[in-house]
């Protein structure tokens, strides 16, 4: 029994440790491309990119979409059924190149009524149009790449779509900077950068056409709405969940832009991208749990599966509690690295922003733990309904709530407020399906 307990144990912390590494590439990007731009283009190009931002989030969602749906159909039919999947693929990639270029088209033609709804202002407006524009192109790319994504790896090679994610990274960080530096290009360049990242992905995932298990057919197909439907349908929670953000990034940017300006949206896009590294060593983490507290849960080894859970928590934590203490202490030095024109106004909002906001990691770290258990442990009903409690239902009206009653401090203090409901919740949850848990344990024996 110990050295069982011991193999889960050494297991999980291998698994973890492989999953930080994994999901901090993006984030890394991420933040390293809003450096890059902030040293380039400003504190106005700073609150450029965090209007701009919730377009990302859209590509990304409608890629996952039907993305998720399509590959769970894929590997549900692949190996008794493989004539029903025979053109899914393609009818999905088909359908998300032609939705693609309709939104390029829709963002070239309108992008100052597009970008006025989304928050941008006269200071904002022609940065916002040319990266809007730039970044629009890029659409069908994005949303292929993330159907992709999720077929390859459903196809048996997850190996390929996590080179894809490095290659991507490393390029595209090494794009951004001739681009935006070398050439001398700033905004046009970042978003020029941008559409490489899906144009990267996409080229090193055409390799999976020699994987010699491959089930994967791309070739010209009809489009069948019944296809895509049924994709989109199993990929709602994923899309949803992606979408949160941009969603919730909407709302801050215009509460915001009405109660502080441009410096505050600017301030709002530090810390939050700053958090986006926090939010992906979390999932890293949680990603690690997932796989072994499914596996264990699936032979009906309960205890294993709790000591899977409470090693993620005990990892996430800790590092919530580490990484809140050295913004704390490094918090102007870490503000004046975005700061390249040294605006009083950005430094103001951010320093005073960072201690409020970042409560939020000590819960965030949980839900993101708690969500993915809770699903690995087929409970989905549960992790969906934390999931959009904590995108939608309790963080949208508590940021225009506590921003009514206090101001800019009340819209940083609406995350961790939001973060600790669910993380309530879902600690009552996670307690309630381990108790059943044990039970189901007691009638096996």
């Amino acid at each position: 029994m110990q050295n069982t307990v011991y193999s889960v144990r050494r297991e999980v912390s291998g698994y973890i440790v492989k999953n930080i590494f994994a999901s901090l590439g993006i984030s890394l990007y991420v933040l390293v491309d809003t450096l890059f731009i902030a040293l380039a283009a400003g504190s106005i190009g700073l609150a450029t990119l965090n209007i701009v931002l919730p377009i990302f989030n859209l590509f990304n969602s409608l890629g996952l979409l039907l993305g998720v749906g399509g590959a769970a159909i894929f590997s549900l039919n692949k190996v008794r059924h493989p004539e029903r999947i025979e053109g899914l693929y393609s009818e999905l990639i088909i359908f998300c190149v032609g939705l693609g270029i309709l939104f390029a088209i829709i963002g070239n033609l309108f992008p100052h009524q597009i970008l006025t709804l989304m928050g941008a202002n006269q200071q904002t407006i022609n940065m916002a149009t040319t990266y809007f524009r730039i970044v629009s192109c890029g659409a069908p790319l994005f949303m292929a790449n993330y159907v992709t994504i999720n077929f390859v790896r459903n196809d048996g090679n997850p190996s390929l779509t996590m080179r894809a994610a490095l290659t991507q990274t490393a390029f595209v960080i090494f794009m951004d900077w001739l681009l935006i530096f070398g050439l001398n290009l700033k905004m046009e360049g970042a978003a020029l950068a941008t559409i490489f990242s899906p144009l990267t992905s996409l080229t090193v995932l055409s390799r999976h056409r020699h994987f010699a298990q491959r089930q994967l057919k791309l070739f010209k197909t009809k489009v069948h709405l019944k296809t895509v439907l049924k994709a989109a349908r199993l990929g709602i929670p994923s899309f949803l969940n992606e979408m949160s953000t941009g969603v919730s990034i909407f709302v801050f940017n215009l509460v915001l832009l009405k109660l502080g300006g441009n410096y505050a949206i600017a301030a709002y896009g530090v810390i939050a991208n700053i958090g986006i590294v926090f939010l992906a060593i979390f999932n890293g983490v949680a990603l690690g749990v997932q796989p072994i507290a499914s596996r264990e849960y699936g032979k009906h080894l309960y205890q294993n599966v709790k000591i899977a859970l409470k090693i993620g928590l005990l990892v996430t934590f800790s590092i919530a509690i580490i990484s809140y203490f050295l913004l704390l202490i490094f918090k102007a030095p870490i503000v004046d690295i975005f700061n390249a024109e040294h605006e009083a106004q950005l430094v103001a909002y951010a320093v005073k922003g960072i201690p409020i906001y970042f409560i939020s990691i000590f819960f965030s770290c949980l839900n993101l733990v708690l969500m993915l258990f809770l699903a690995a442990i087929n409970d989905a009903r549960g992790a969906f309904f934390l999931s959009i409690l904590r995108g939608y239902i309790i963080l949208l009206p508590s940021i225009i709530i506590f921003a009514y009653f206090g101001g800019i401090a009340g819209v940083w203090a609406s995350v961790p407020f939001t973060e600790f409901i669910v993380a309530s919740l879902g600690i009552y949850l996670t307690n309630r399906k381990i108790s059943t848990m044990q039970i189901r344990k007691e009638s096996l024996l």
